[in-house]
């Protein structure tokens, strides 16, 4: 299959597929400038999340998980609770090995942080203020046009910039526009420590009326999140607009006569409290032409639920930069879709699923109380969960990519 060798790629976006795909082409022995259009890494705005261990395998595959493991906090279990109190259950998320390191959980910009320095240190050009506006065709190339009148010319261009990708829409302006989650989200770090609250276990609970987690983090502090249901897609700007005694009576009004510690939570939470919405993408038809493809949360945002947004992403960026090594565009481009599409849509679907699960109606609450300690006691008999298919997942830096296959055909291993 004909094609160019690639040797140098202008990566758009610099969140957390940018920084990583940088550092792996570079291992790849190929030259990235990533551009971030923000003038610099965006903060959390209370906002934490975790990095499952399938994440950290690929970003040991290219030997940066360290300053990973050592900025977050260790996060091994996940119990679940109900809105009466009851325990329903637990998983082990280090799966059948217990000596196995766990994923971790860390606020975004703190992940953020690592990765960018990361990258930085290992001479990765990270380009902050840097707003992609065009790109087109330039001989065997690809030129990306940049909102300061810049422009820059590589061998092929990645969109790493988010579910309202400007890459995305350029690929193919009748890309289907991201699916609303009705799903509201809060979070925040608390100064109370809820009774019985371990290290390393994260806490999920079905309200009756809403979802809600809490993680007992070094230093006496409480990290938290929250979901009350929201059924109708929120005007552009109208969260934003939203003021912290507005949120505060909407989760007052959630967790009302709930058994748990979420009022106690949010009570000894500073302010101001922001809200923001959720989006997803089911499916994206169009990955990549010849010259310029996509990944992270450009081809397969997911709903937060899913627990592997920022896994994904680590494992796209390892995947696409073996591919490229390995193979010339848009063959790899092609090899890199095949080795990832069905898997990244999977997880979106349990996403989705997750997001329902979390305020079902009076009936649906009472079948889930009663079947879930069934279904994880079982689970834990056979030494087994139902998500174990996210979490062990190997990307085998060293295998070698081969052309991809006819459609239909096995996927390589190692992707």
């Amino acid at each position: 299959m004909s094609g160019v060798r690639a040797r140098t790629a202008v990566v758009v976006g610099g969140g957390i597929a940018g920084p990583v795909l940088g550092m792996a082409l570079q291992r790849a022995g190929i030259t990235a400038t990533v551009h971030e259009a923000y003038p610099a890494p965006a903060g959390d705005v209370g906002a934490w999340l975790g990095v499952q261990v399938n994440g950290l395998d690929a970003l040991r595959a290219i030997g940066a998980e360290r300053a990973v493991l050592e900025a977050g906090v260790p996060t091994p279990r996940i119990e679940f609770r109900s809105g009466t109190g009851r325990v329903l259950g637990g998983i082990d998320t280090r799966g059948d090995d217990p000596a196995a390191p766990a994923g971790v959980s860390l606020k975004r910009s703190e992940l953020y942080r690592v990765l960018h320095e990361q990258a930085r240190e290992r001479g990765v050009d990270v380009r902050y203020g840097s707003r992609l506006v065009g790109a087109r065709r330039a001989g065997e190339g690809v030129l990306a046009e940049f909102d300061d009148g810049s422009t820059v010319t590589a061998d092929v261009l990645v969109g790493a910039d988010g579910v309202r990708s400007t890459v995305r829409s350029l690929l193919d302006a009748g890309a289907a526009a991201p699916r609303f989650v009705p799903i509201l989200n809060l979070a925040g770090y608390s100064e109370h420590v809820p009774a019985g609250a371990e290290p390393g276990t994260l806490t999920m609970v079905f309200g009756r009326r809403a979802f809600f987690g809490y993680l007992l983090a070094p230093g006496g502090r409480t990290w938290w999140f929250a979901n009350p249901p929201l059924a109708v897609e929120p005007a552009r700007g109208e969260l934003e607009a939203g003021t912290d005694a507005r949120w505060r009576a909407v989760l007052a009004a959630s967790f009302a006569g709930d058994r748990s510690c979420a009022l106690d939570l949010v009570a000894a939470t500073p302010g101001p409290l922001r809200a923001w919405a959720t989006y997803d993408l089911p499916t994206v038809r169009t990955w990549h032409d010849e010259r310029t493809v996509l990944l992270g949360d450009a081809a397969h945002a997911t709903s937060p639920a899913a627990g592997q947004g920022a896994s994904q992403a680590l494992e796209d960026a390892v995947v696409l930069a073996r591919c490229l090594r390995d193979l010339p565009a848009p063959a790899a481009f092609e090899a890199f879709e095949r080795q990832r599409r069905a898997r990244v849509e999977r997880v979106v679907a349990a996403g989705w699923r997750t997001s329902a699960a979390k305020s079902p109606g009076a009936v649906g609450r009472v079948a889930r109380d009663l079947v879930m300690p069934l279904v994880l006691r079982a689970g834990a008999a056979r030494g087994q969960d139902q998500q174990a298919w996210m979490r062990r997942h190997h990307v085998d830096w060293d295998a070698t990519v081969p052309l991809p296959r006819a459609r239909g055909a096995a996927v390589p291993a190692g992707g």
